[in-house]
């Protein structure tokens, strides 16, 4: 990632603290004793204690608080006192991890945490608020309202689970102590990315950083972006001046809109995404698996191949996706250009399939409840 990049940040506010207001019952004095009411318990605004480590101290971190100063001119003194206050979190380092080997994917286990009726009857509540948001995006972005709907369902059940992890926290745990993987230096190359733009972003908007609250992996708001991608591709689609994840629906739903453009969408591609196919036994399709997250081949190369899809495909690029269920057999989908777009959101079949399986699901509850 371009360290660079931060000086382009625009100074826009990004709103992530929130205002609670409890009224106390009163009594009638002339006639009760005032009766004493017991407060409900504040719920923390972390859902961790974390470990002092004095991340000052490391070596890599005193490089980074120099570079802090070199490019964009926070004064050391000023990062040291922020990483003081900074914790190391055990949680996010274990959460990282990739997935025992040999444990078998289960598409079907996977899906049932999304495609449930929670979720869609979230997404129909929100669809419902923010019809006219919905369809202001798919207009000027050409991105269906089913899957923008989709993405922020799966990401964090349209704002009810944006997560309690501090920023900070595990962008620096991450960052600096990123688990032994084959990919750990890319991985903590990216995080120390994302710390950057965190502290800066927030010193120039004056936000204190320490109370931007996201994910074990230090995603934000109702679709979850990063810190760089809120100023890169975040969107003020409320019109009020800033960029708002966390409490402004329409900047989510521009921001979604807005990211799936950046990352390969097309407005003029065939609307429908995937499609359920057969494969021939003769396994020559084979080496259109693990090819990478594009949509590289034609409909006609993958039908000779031994690829049968359930329809005819219109004209375009396609790639073949395999969804694997445990013991059970893979399914075989052809994923669109747009399908494999979804997939730079979450670097996963599962995931992109799972967006439009929600969508459509909400889209469907939608029609019934006309």
């Amino acid at each position: 990632m371009p360290m660079t990049f931060l000086k382009k940040f625009p100074t826009t506010m990004l709103a992530l603290a929130c205002l609670g207001l409890a009224l106390a019952p009163v009594a009638d004095a002339a006639i009760h004793k005032p009766a004493k009411v017991k407060k409900a318990p504040k719920k923390p605004a972390i859902d961790y204690s974390g470990e002092f480590v004095n991340f000052g101290q490391w070596k890599d971190v005193q490089q980074f608080m120099g570079d802090l100063e070199l490019k964009h001119g926070v004064p050391i003194a000023e990062s040291e006192k922020l990483f003081l206050e900074l914790r190391y979190i055990d949680a996010a380092v274990q959460l990282v991890k990739p997935a025992p080997p040999g444990k078998p994917k289960n598409w079907q286990a996977y899906s049932s945490r999304f495609i449930e009726p929670k979720r869609i009857n979230a997404g129909v509540e929100f669809w419902s608020a923010n019809r006219d948001t919905l369809a202001r995006a798919e207009a000027l972005y050409g991105v269906p309202a089913e899957i923008i709907v989709g993405i922020i369902g799966v990401e964090t059940i349209y704002g009810r689970d944006m997560g309690k992890f501090r920023v900070l926290d595990v962008l620096a745990t991450l960052a600096f102590s990123y688990p032994l993987t084959p990919n750990r230096e890319a991985r903590m190359e990216f995080f120390r990315g994302e710390l950057e733009a965190a502290i800066v972003s927030a010193r120039q908007t004056g936000i204190d950083p320490l109370s931007l609250t996201g994910s074990y992996a230090g995603a934000v708001g109702m679709p979850q972006f990063m810190p760089s991608n809120i100023y890169k591709l975040g969107v003020d689609f409320d019109g009020d001046g800033k960029v708002d994840l966390r409490n402004s629906p329409a900047d989510a739903i521009g921001s979604v809109a807005n990211f799936l453009i950046a990352h390969g969408w097309k407005r003029d591609d065939p609307a429908r995404l995937a499609y359920p196919a057969t494969v021939s036994p003769e396994r020559g399709w084979e080496k259109y698996l693990g090819t990478g997250l594009e949509a590289q081949y034609s409909g006609a190369d993958l039908l000779a191949s031994g690829v049968h899809p359930d329809a005819d495909l219109p004209p375009g690029l396609y790639g073949l996706v395999d969804l694997q269920n445990g013991p059970e057999p893979t399914e075989y989908w052809v994923g669109s250009n747009n399908f494999f777009s979804i997939t730079k959101y979450n670097r996963s079949y599962f995931y992109a399939m799972s967006v439009v399986e929600l969508g459509r699901a909400v889209k469907l509850s939608m029609k019934e409840t006309l």
